[in-house]
């Protein structure tokens, strides 16, 4: 069994079910007019699978360091998916057709020359038979009857290139400041190709591939083939001089940084190597070490203040940059306030839009006042209030029976616990024995004297 086929049927969903094997190496190309959801589901389930053996770095090519985003196709990859029960896939070419309209497979040649976007409708719309042509040429001989043949070549894995996109994104979020987001090629590939892809190395070739999706197709960053700028809002687009200049800036202090890193590790070294010397008795090794030293503690001297000098230039710029921002926010703030003053027409406007409110407002009191006055008969009050007087005093009354009612009830219940007890007493007391009427005898207590009979004895 080859390699790949292993890793998909220990690792990938569709592929774990051994029900679905079979589906999914056979020749399944006739189920496109006779099980659509069928065919769509294998589709689906190889294009995933050839998406993930790339993102893991499996499929490589010639040894080389493995492509994470470019798939490449060839006669290997075939062994490679060799199952030994069902064999080599038989519509592994239909898949590659499948995904390439789908435009999750692109060629690379494709990609790379394509002005416009990969999400454009022109990418979207490109005939069935001028696909079909294209794929002829790549080596597939039909794609709906006879032999599926492989086309070979690399293709680029658009799922990738999203995923990665995605985590570019987050770690990106927090970088607000203009100089921030501001890298030169090799720095923006130092800075994220480790955290882009857990446990993955990105190549060269890889890494060209990406930042042309993210500047063309995602619309992420600016790139002009050395400086790259994360794109934040309200900014023009395209790299300016500006922005060159902070790149070269934190390039060559990156750089200096690096420098004073190995110096310092050096000086070590040197002293270290003077001490050993010494304690050779090696004067002049000794001497030859120590004055090495002292050439590399000028030198990381020179770097340090260097060093200082751009890092203090570079705050200024980030300043600089920064204000650039806050102004350029206060600006459109002033344009949306005057925008929205001259919707409001001025003070006056205000002024006698206020009065015509203010007059609806006492027109509109006037009319309920009016609507408000009584046109029935005259009522008199005072005969109101004796009634009502007569309805409280009625209820008072309820209340006073109520309670007098309930505080017999209570006494009733009181007066039958209390004769209850003393029946339950009195039993208690009938139920005691009698008291005896004669003391009883009690024994004398017997002594020695008593049991001889001499204490009865007369003197």
């Amino acid at each position: 069994m080859g390699e790949l086929a292993d890793y998909l049927i220990n690792n990938d969903p569709s592929f774990r079910s051994r029900s679905r094997l079979p589906a999914l190496y056979s020749d399944f190309r006739p189920q496109r007019t006779l099980n659509p959801d069928g065919y769509s589901a294998n589709i689906s389930a190889w294009c995933h699978a050839l998406s993930n053996l790339t993102f893991h770095g499996l499929i490589s090519h010639r040894g080389s360091t493995p492509n994470l985003f470019l798939l490449s196709l060839d006669d290997n990859l075939l062994r490679s998916l060799d199952c030994k029960e069902f064999g080599q896939p038989l519509a592994l070419g239909t898949v590659v057709r499948e995904a390439t309209a789908g435009r999750k497979l692109i060629p690379v040649q494709d990609f790379r020359k394509s002005q416009q976007s990969i999400y454009s409708r022109s990418w979207a719309g490109v005939p069935w038979t001028v696909m079909s042509w294209t794929l002829r040429q790549l080596g597939v001989i039909n794609p709906s009857r006879g032999d599926d043949k492989l086309p070979t070549g690399q293709f680029v894995v658009v799922e990738n290139l999203e995923a990665v996109a995605k985590e570019l994104g987050d770690l990106t979020s927090e970088k607000i400041s203009r100089f921030d987001r501001i890298f030169t090629k090799a720095q923006f590939k130092r800075a994220f190709s480790a955290g882009l892809v857990k446990g993955q190395r990105i190549s060269d070739t890889d890494f060209d591939v990406l930042l042309l999706f993210l500047s063309r197709d995602k619309g992420i960053i600016e790139y002009d083939g050395q400086a790259i700028r994360i794109k934040g809002s309200g900014e023009q687009g395209g790299i300016t001089k500006e922005d060159l200049a902070i790149a070269s800036l934190k390039e060559l202090t990156e750089s200096l940084t690096h420098q004073t890193n190995l110096l310092n590790k050096r000086i070590d070294e040197l002293s270290q190597q003077a001490k050993d010397a010494v304690a050779r008795k090696n004067r002049v090794s000794a001497l030859a070490a120590l004055k090495s030293k002292k050439t590399a503690e000028a030198s990381l001297a020179t770097r340090y203040a260097t060093l200082n000098q751009l890092e203090e230039v570079a705050a200024k710029i980030e300043t600089a940059a920064d204000n650039v921002q806050l102004v350029n926010v206060m600006e459109s703030s002033g344009e949306a306030l005057k925008s929205l003053n001259a919707q409001i027409g001025g003070a006056d406007r205000v002024d006698a839009v206020m009065d015509r409110v203010r007059e609806q407002m006492s027109a509109t009191d006037e009319v309920g006042a009016i609507l408000s006055e009584s046109t029935g008969a005259v009522v008199d009050e005072g005969e109101i209030d004796d009634e009502l007087e007569a309805m409280e005093a009625q209820e008072r009354e309820k209340e006073e029976e109520a309670l007098r009612v309930k505080e017999a009830a209570a006494a009733k219940i009181r007066e039958e616990q209390e004769a209850t007890e003393a029946e339950d007493m009195q039993k208690k007391l009938d139920e005691l024995p009698d008291v005896p009427k004669e003391e009883p005898t009690t024994e004398k207590e017997k002594t020695p004297a008593s049991e001889t009979g001499i204490a009865n004895l007369a003197i």
